[in-house]
């Protein structure tokens, strides 16, 4: 097989779709000839006009110069036969999810295309080995899933089905490298590697919002300010759409048997039966207008007329806790059975703090220091417990300029349960060795611009305190979703980073 350094590499792209499009725009951007194949006739020469009105574009933008983009609009050839792709080193198929569509496509590639020529699929959902299974050649067969929009999206994961030499995978990530992406090798598995990461972000966001413990509005603000999430799960969900978000947590959820880490809620499936899609609808979690603006939008913040607390008491020690209220001005003294006693506990909520330290529950309030506090805090409070004292907390956060986030007493908050939730959804994919540590981190990150890897993440928190959140999530909501992964579980047992190698 040809290497894709050389000159006269030939790519074919086989749809000449929004996917199609820009695979053959990074190609042709890379250097690389390439044929653009469509069904439908003349579609296929009406996308290169396209790509070179993009090219024209970034020539305006100072991003290309004109010699460039002319070059590299030359190297599109539009044709309208399959057989128009038989000199190809590489044929990327970028048609519509259906897999009997997908295979006979294959099947008419694989006899028009020489025996060197790499095959490979930019499905993001369909089983390479399932699209594989109707070849001669399965060794030359992988995926290459880009993501959209392809010029824009940095990433490319290299999908190796259980029959695909190896050579074909180091051969599609040296091609991936020449199109200006970069590319991750992961193994044929359900979702792949980004859309199962995914997963972890938006289920714990409806779950906890489905266990009425924080608004979606909340919790989209907790994890933009507290762990520097772009965008909050329920805004995510609606800008990708609720019809693709929720029928891709059925296909991961069902891919792995039903594995409850990876199950959504009740709440998602509403929406989608509503026809409640998001952005594209007007509607989803949030109400938009016809630029796709959020319609008010409800706050998050915990507007408190209280007057400020001046002195508070802890239920135990903390050295953290201390530092945070010397910040805030306040004085800390013995409970003297008025004053707010605080705690920050790891994975428990607000009863188990207090039945476990003997704090009064009427004035306990818990607060996250796990997460960034210059912006937002989040406070919490047991069933029962006297509003007062949390106001007048809620009070002199807010005199010092930040905004105040007051959830329903829960087991590791907001950002502890979404962030060990994707953090032991990344020790799974590596202890499965779906990719490397490295690749896990790599991938999320530009795959779905997740400010830290879920392994990063698991060492941001301490693989300790990841694994007690997720150990006393499962204790008191009794619920196999948040058991932790040996993964996890042995490299914190013996003080090592989550990206240690098996």
């Amino acid at each position: 097989m040809k290497r894709p350094d050389a000159q006269d590499y030939l790519v074919g792209v086989a749809g000449a779709g929004a996917m199609g499009q820009g695979i053959a725009q990074v190609s042709a951007a890379g250097g690389l000839r390439v044929v653009l194949l469509d069904a439908n006739p003349g579609a296929a020469q009406a996308a290169i006009e396209t790509i070179r009105g993009r090219f024209a574009r970034l020539v305006e933008k100072e991003r290309m110069s004109a010699a460039e983009a002319e070059a590299a609009g030359a190297r599109l050839e539009a044709i309208d036969a399959v057989s128009g792709l038989a000199d190809c080193d590489c044929v990327v198929e970028a048609v519509f999810e259906d897999l009997e569509v997908k295979r006979a496509l294959f099947r008419d590639i694989e006899a028009a295309v020489g025996p060197g020529c790499l095959i490979a699929s930019n499905t993001s959902s369909i089983p390479i080995a399932s699209i594989a299974r109707g070849c001669d050649r399965r060794g030359r067969i992988a995926g290459l899933h880009f993501f959209n929009p392809v010029p824009l999206m940095k990433l490319v994961e290299v999908i190796v089905g259980p029959e695909t030499d190896g050579a074909t995978a180091e051969v599609l990530a040296a091609l991936g490298t020449r199109m200006g992406r970069v590319p991750v090798t992961v193994k044929d598995a359900p979702g792949f590697l980004v859309n199962l990461g995914g997963r972890a972000f938006t289920t714990e966001g409806l779950r906890i919002s489905q266990d009425n413990i924080a608004t979606p509005a909340q919790i989209d603000a907790i994890m933009r300010d507290g762990r520097h999430f772009r965008m909050g799960p329920f805004e995510l969900m609606d800008l990708t759409g609720i019809d693709v978000n929720y029928p891709v947590s059925q296909i991961v959820y069902d891919g792995y048997m039903h594995d409850p880490r990876l199950k959504t809620s009740a709440i998602h499936k509403a929406l989608f039966d509503a026809g409640r899609f998001g952005r594209k609808t007007g509607a989803g979690w949030y109400g938009y207008d016809d630029k796709g603006r959020a319609i008010d939008p409800p706050s998050p913040d915990h507007e408190s007329g209280a007057a400020p607390a001046h002195q508070v008491a802890l239920a135990e020690p903390d050295d953290a806790l201390a530092e945070f209220c010397e910040a805030l001005g306040l004085k800390v003294t013995p409970d003297d059975g008025t004053a707010p006693i605080l705690a920050a506990p790891i994975g428990d909520d607000a009863t188990q703090t207090a039945l476990r330290t003997g704090a009064d529950f009427r004035r306990l309030v818990a607060i996250d220091l796990t997460c960034d506090t210059s912006k937002r805090v989040t406070v919490m409070t047991a069933p029962g417990a006297d509003p007062s004292a949390r106001d007048a907390l809620a009070a002199a956060i807010a005199a010092t300029g930040r905004k105040v986030t007051a959830i329903k007493d829960s087991p590791g908050f907001v950002a502890q349960r979404v962030s060990a939730m994707i953090a032991n959804l990344g020790c799974f994919m590596a202890e499965i060795g779906l990719a490397t540590p490295q690749d896990i981190d790599v991938a999320m990150k530009l795959g779905l611009n997740y400010p830290l890897g879920p392994l990063e993440l698991a060492e941001d928190l301490g693989t300790a305190r990841t694994l007690r959140i997720l150990e006393r999530l499962q204790a008191i909501t009794g619920d196999d979703r948040y058991r932790p992964t040996p993964w996890l579980a042995r490299r914190a047992a013996l003080g090592l980073p989550a990206h240690t190698p098996a």
